[in-house]
C-alpha cells in the first residue's frame, strides 16, 4: 500500500481481525486501552471503527503530505471510538453505527456531530459449487434462513426466484459473527427493515441473540467458516469480498431489481435516502432498504463523530480542516480503496456543517 506518515497504533488489532488487506470492522470489548496512550507526535488523536481504517490511513498520509498535520488513529472498533470520545480521551471517533440517543447523553464534552465519511455494503456470501456468484435472494428469504425457517438450498422459496439454477437438496448452515460489529448492525438494521418477524425479534444490533447458526469472529472468520463449508451462507464487508473474491448474492431492493454490491449501487442508495432528509438532519440515518433504480439495499454510511463544540481552538481548528478536506478532495482517493464516495449533492451540505463546529 503506502509508506505511513503517522503512527498507526494498534494496527495489530485490524489484522487480528484476519482481513488480509485490513479490510474489515469489528467492535471490540469495553476496556480498550486509551487511544492516547500512542499519540506522542500527532496533532489530532482518534479512535473507532475498523472498516474505514485503510480509507483513514490513506487520508491521514495524504493530508500530512499536503499540511504538515499528523493524525494519530486506533482502528479499535465503532464501540471503542464511542467510548473514548465520549470520556474525552480522543479528538474524535468513527463508528459505523449511529450513536443512540442514550450514548449521545453520556458523552462529557456536549453534543457530537455525525459526520458520514464514505459509504459501504454488507454482502451476502455463500459456497455452493457449481453455483455461480449473483445468486438472488430477497430480504426476506435472507430473514427466514437465519431464523432457521429455511434450511435447504432447494427451497421452493429460493428456487423460485433462481429459475434455471440447479440448487442442491443440502443443508444451509448459517455462519453469523459472534463478536460485536457495525456489519452485524447494518445486516438486522436491514433484516429489520424487511421482515416484522425479524424486527421483534432479534430485532438490531452491534450483537444479536441469533436464533441459529455458527457465529465466527470477524469478517475473516465468517468468511473462513463459509469457503470451507459446502452449503454455508454468511455476510461480510463489501471491500472485504472484493479483494478476497468471495462468491456474492444479487440482493432485491425496494423497486423489485435484484442488484449487485458495487461500488455504483452503494452510492445509489445514498443518492435516493438523502433526498429525503430534513434539511435540520443530524445524519444518523440508515440508508438500508433505500428506495431508487440500481440501488444496493444493504448499504450504509460510515461516520466520523466529534464534539459540536471542541475545548481545545488549535486542535478544533486542525480538525476542523481535515474534515472538509476529507469531504472534498479526500473523496477522490475512495473508490480506489473499494469504498463509494459521498454523492456530490451530499458534500455541500456536509461541509456547512463542520463550519457549525465551534
Amino acid at each position: 500500500m503506502h509508506r505511513p506518515l503517522f503512527v498507526l497504533a494498534a494496527l495489530s488489532l485490524v489484522a487480528a481481525c484476519g482481513d488480509s488487506s485490513n479490510k474489515t470492522r469489528t467492535d471490540t470489548a469495553a476496556g480498550a486501552a486509551p487511544a492516547t496512550s500512542t499519540s506522542s507526535g500527532a496533532d489530532l488523536t482518534g479512535a473507532g471503527a475498523t472498516f474505514p481504517a485503510p480509507l483513514y490511513s490513506k487520508w491521514f498520509d495524504a493530508y500530512a503530505t499536503k499540511t504538515g498535520v499528523k493524525i494519530n488513529y486506533q482502528p479499535i472498533g465503532s464501540g471503542g471510538g464511542i467510548r473514548q470520545l465520549s470520556e474525552q480521551t480522543v479528538d474524535f471517533g468513527a463508528t459505523d453505527a449511529p450513536m443512540s440517543d442514550a450514548e449521545l447523553g453520556k458523552a462529557k464534552g456536549g453534543s457530537i456531530l455525525h459526520i458520514p465519511t464514505a459509504l459501504g455494503a454488507v454482502v451476502v456470501i455463500y459456497n455452493l459449487p457449481n453455483v455461480p456468484a449473483g445468486l438472488k435472494l430477497t430480504g426476506e428469504v435472507l430473514a427466514a434462513i437465519y431464523q432457521g425457517q429455511i434450511v435447504k438450498w432447494n427451497d421452493a422459496r429460493i428456487a423460485s426466484l433462481n429459475t434455471g439454477v440447479a440448487l442442491p437438496a443440502t443443508d444451509i448452515l448459517v455462519v453469523h459473527r459472534s463478536d460485536g460489529s457495525g456489519t452485524t448492525y447494518v445486516f438486522s438494521d436491514y433484516l429489520a427493515k424487511v421482515s416484522p418477524a425479524w424486527a421483534t425479534k432479534p430485532g438490531k444490533g452491534k450483537e444479536l441473540q441469533w436464533p441459529v447458526g455458527l457465529g465466527a469472529k470477524g469478517n475473516d472468520g465468517v468468511s473462513g467458516q463459509v469457503k470451507q463449508t459446502p452449503g454455508a451462507i454468511g455476510y461480510t464487508e463489501l471491500a472485504y469480498a472484493n479483494q478476497n473474491k468471495l462468491t456474492t448474492a444479487a440482493i432485491r431492493n425496494a423497486s423489485g431489481e435484484f442488484v449487485a454490491p458495487t461500488i455504483e449501487s452503494v452510492t445509489a442508495a445514498a443518492s435516493g435516502a438523502i433526498a429525503k432528509l430534513p434539511p435540520d438532519t443530524d445524519y444518523r440515518v440508515s440508508i438500508v432498504n433505500a428506495e431508487g433504480k440500481g440501488v444496493y439495499p444493504i448499504s450504509s454510511f460510515t461516520w466520523i463523530i466529534a464534539y459540536g463544540k471542541q475545548g481545545d481552538a488549535a486542535k478544533g481548528k486542525k480538525l476542523t480542516d481535515f474534515l472538509k478536506w476529507a469531504l472534498t478532495e479526500g473523496q477522490g482517493l475512495e473508490a480506489a480503496l473499494d469504498y463509494a464516495p459521498l454523492p456530490e449533492s451530499m458534500r455541500t451540505a456536509l461541509v456547512s456543517k463542520v463550519d457549525s463546529v465551534q
